[in-house]
């Protein structure tokens, strides 16, 4: 039985700097075609997606944020998921216990690992977030105690500053410091699942996008949670045109235009289904 709480939920899965991008394009596409997400009434964020959720949730205007997407990348670090890496991520999920300590694993090489300083990251999320404190609309903002692999939902009750929640969303392990929030440490809530959909339980109606939607664990995988929920939704991921565009790296912000670019260019084409759903 479905106990609905609340009417529309959008979900924004991670993807990297390239799914900040893609999703603010199909997003400002979807609006030009008079279907505005921006008007949920919850926002749950993973990752890249955290970036976007919270821009959405503290009434962040969808054309300047997808102009922003356009912007040269000057001064920004490229990073990239090296095959290594991709290779401590298997050996840490196919190893034995339960999920929470299969991400407890990935969290200890994640704290091991050389990356730069977690106050650079943090400053980072300071300069290029428009918004500083929670929102009065709901949000969720995912991310896994690296510690014990517990994964968590941050909102506004939850006594943590916006900003090192968004942080710690998008701490992909490896690549960027886990971020210490009340003598805890904290990384990418993409290790639980590309998009935490099930926290979108109880809304009437949910529409999900994706940049990725693959998982070594199927349930997990952004359309069977949102299946679970026994409510209309909706899974909008990128075209061939768009995965072209986002190119192999999500890390790299020389693709962050192109991929803005190609999400605006396929809103035409998923119109039609997010608005059957939307209303």
């Amino acid at each position: 039985m479905v106990i609905v709480t609340g009417k529309r939920a959008l979900v924004l899965g991670g993807g990297g700097v390239t799914g900040i991008a893609w999703e603010t394009g199909i997003l400002h596409g979807l609006a030009e075609q008079g279907v505005d997400l921006s008007s949920a009434d919850l926002f749950v964020g993973t990752s890249a997606g955290s970036v976007v959720a919270a821009e959405l949730a503290g009434g962040g205007v969808l054309a300047s944020l997808y102009a922003s997407q356009l912007l040269p990348p000057d001064g920004e670090i490229p990073a990239r998921l090296t095959s290594w890496m991709v290779l401590r991520y298997a050996l840490s999920y196919l190893g034995p216990g339960s999920p929470a300590a299969k991400r407890a694993r990935l969290g200890r090489a994640a704290v091991k690992a050389s990356t730069p300083s977690e106050e650079s990251r943090l400053a980072v999320f300071d300069s290029r977030l428009s918004i500083k404190d929670w929102p009065s609309r709901d949000l969720k903002v995912t991310a896994v105690d690296v510690g014990s692999g517990e994964f968590v939902a941050f909102d506004r009750d939850s006594g943590v500053p916006l900003v090192s929640a968004v942080a710690s969303s998008c701490a992909v392990p490896l690549v960027w410091p886990p971020v210490s929030v009340g003598g805890r440490r904290y990384m990418d809530g993409g290790m639980r699942s590309v998009a935490n959909v099930d926290l979108a339980a109880g809304y009437e109606r949910v529409v999900v996008v994706a940049p990725l939607t693959r998982s070594a664990n199927l349930a997990a995988t952004p359309g069977a949670q949102a299946a679970k929920l026994g409510v209309p939704f909706v899974v909008v991921s990128p075209d061939r045109a768009a995965l072209g565009a986002i190119g192999s790296n999500l890390l790299d912000p020389a693709r962050r235009r192109a991929a803005a670019e190609a999400g605006f260019a396929q809103a035409g084409a998923v119109v039609e289904a997010v608005r059957s759903v939307w209303g």
